[in-house]
């Protein structure tokens, strides 16, 4: 009998997650001769009735490389050790999300996601013996013992693109423009699309900001004849009244506040007399076609995990370190989050090139 595996895709979509699947069915079919079965909507597939299982083959693959999002569905709620109620509860499934593997004769299964979801694979793997092979997924590039995961720099080219083009309409119209990006905890897209895109201020949660200094980059700019000023702004981002309050704390002052840039804007209110504007991406960072490096990238880990599942290598995740692909135990990628370091080499250049971080 051929080894049957199972594959799932969960938390935010990312580009490049069709290019994984694809180059692990190819892999795993055409050179192992295995089964490879795709799990629907992250863990959720194995809980329904009929359960949601996709046979995958190769013809399967086809126009996979380029195409956005996953073919296999995928939910930032799919954990089944809390999974949702009718009554708005939550209840323990993931004992039958076991079985149901056992059941459908799958021997383990490869897990794409960020930390969350690669998480949930590890505690199925220790709680209840699932094998479980991860793959590093998140276009917030926040994941530790990878240099990148795939869809980071798609992400990175969405939001550089959209800095391309406020910088006319800003000059234009002589406005203080704010690009609002994914990066809740961690700024690595701010960082990266405003070095790329040629903001004149960029804000990461990882440096709450002072409004004072804001407020005086854009006049500094002003009076030098330089009336419009384009500010990045990662959706984590607060200023330094915020700097002491933990995570849950930050997420409710975001929200009550109508989001980072939202917040930004009042916090320059009476500081400075300029037109403002605010732009918020948002999911566009997510969709669309995965740029070149993500599809070769996503390609090189699908193939790698097929071969980390021939040697029996559960409990490992691929990563991309060094320009080499290599494999780490899951619990190291998931014991803490990547942020951008305050004194790092990319702070250092932004700041050497005339850009403001608030602080």
């Amino acid at each position: 009998m051929p080894r049957r595996i199972g594959i799932s895709t969960g938390g935010g979509d990312a580009p490049g997650l069709n290019a994984v699947i694809r180059a692990f069915v190819k892999h795993a079919v055409r050179d192992r001769g295995w089964e490879v079965l795709g799990i629907e909507d992250s863990f959720d597939g194995l809980l329904r009735k009929p359960r949601g299982l996709v046979p995958l083959d190769l013809p399967s693959c086809r126009g996979l490389l380029s195409r956005g999002g996953t073919i296999l569905g995928t939910t930032n709620r799919g954990d089944p050790f809390m999974y949702p109620t009718a009554d708005g509860g939550k209840i323990d499934r993931s004992a039958e999300t076991a079985t149901a593997l056992r059941e459908e004769g799958i021997e383990g299964v490869v897990v794409m996601g960020g930390d969350g979801t690669l998480a949930i694979g590890l505690r199925l793997m220790t709680d209840h013996g699932v094998p479980v092979v991860g793959v590093p997924k998140t276009i917030d590039n926040d994941l530790s013992v990878t240099d990148l995961t795939f869809g980071f720099l798609t992400a990175v080219e969405v939001a550089t693109d959209a800095l391309d083009r406020l910088h006319t309409t800003a000059d234009s119209h002589d406005r203080v423009m704010f690009l609002e990006v994914m990066g809740r905890d961690a700024g690595h897209i701010a960082l990266h699309a405003g070095i790329a895109g040629g903001a004149d201020i960029i804000l990461i949660p990882e440096i709450p900001y002072d409004p004072d200094r804001v407020a005086a980059k854009i006049k500094a700019r002003r009076d030098v004849g330089r009336p419009a000023t384009i500010i990045v702004v990662a959706e984590g981002a607060l200023p330094l009244e915020s700097a002491s309050l933990d995570r849950k704390a930050r997420l409710a002052r975001l929200k009550r506040g109508g989001g980072a840039a939202a917040i930004a804007m009042a916090q320059l209110e009476g500081r400075i007399e300029a037109e403002m504007r605010s732009c918020v991406l948002g999911h566009v960072q997510r969709g669309g076609t995965p740029v070149p490096f993500d599809r070769i990238l996503a390609t090189r880990l699908g193939v790698a995990a097929v071969d980390i599942v021939a040697r029996d290598g559960w409990g490992e995740m691929v990563a991309y370190v060094g320009d080499r692909v290599v494999s780490v135990p899951i619990r190291d990628a998931v014991a803490h989050q990547k942020l951008v370091d305050p004194q790092g080499e990319l702070v250092y250049v932004a700041r050497a090139t005339g850009c403001e971080l608030g602080a």
